[in-house]
């Protein structure tokens, strides 16, 4: 289906361009959510005597989204979740957990706007990136701890998961040690 954006959408265009794009993403996305019209002659023409006010209405989108984004770029956010001893979530972090824990240092930020390919399910510092414009994006560290302790070790760069697997280790090589000297005495 040939359309006419209204705004910039991902790779598909710009404003004023007219693109073709599958039917289901224009009946189902594009049309309902205002990013487009169907590319008739008569709403080319309603394109062009509106574009100036389209236009406007994007500038000051961006500018709200720029300012928002002048706060939130490189800010962090902590989250203790309950793991395992490898560092595994028993839950995971999704973006509608990042949205309440922005929500809650004062930055408001929609559900739609993370850009979380997979929820996190691992303890350690992950890098989230927020879409807030089509044209303005912004990156935000998530911290994910079991404690508050754990997550300032975490955030000054100690990977926490690594030293409790390496204990580990150490504790089972000597418990083989002990083992095999016991098989030794056993065996006399």
């Amino acid at each position: 289906m040939k359309v006419i954006l209204l705004e910039r959408v991902g790779r598909t265009g710009t404003i004023g361009d007219e693109v073709n794009v599958k039917d289901g993403f224009a009946r189902n996305f594009l049309l309902p959510q205002g990013k487009a019209l169907r590319a008739t002659e008569a709403n080319r023409k309603r394109f062009e005597n509106e574009r100036a006010h389209i236009e406007q209405r994007n500038e000051e989108r961006r500018n709200a989204a720029a300012g928002i984004a002048e706060g939130l770029n490189g800010a962090s956010v902590v989250m203790i979740r309950q793991a395992g001893e490898t560092g595994q979530l028993y839950g995971s972090v999704a973006a509608r957990d990042v949205v309440e824990a922005l929500a809650a240092d004062g930055f408001t930020v929609q559900r739609n706007q993370v850009e979380l390919p997979e929820p996190i399910k691992s303890v350690g510092v992950h890098t989230v990136a927020l879409s807030l414009h089509p044209e303005v994006e912004v990156t935000i560290t998530v911290n994910v701890a079991r404690s508050a302790d754990e997550a300032e070790r975490q955030a000054a760069g100690e990977d926490v998961t690594v030293h409790t697997f390496e204990a580990d280790e150490a504790g089972d090589f000597a418990a083989g040690q002990a083992d095999a000297a016991a098989e030794d005495r056993f065996e006399e």
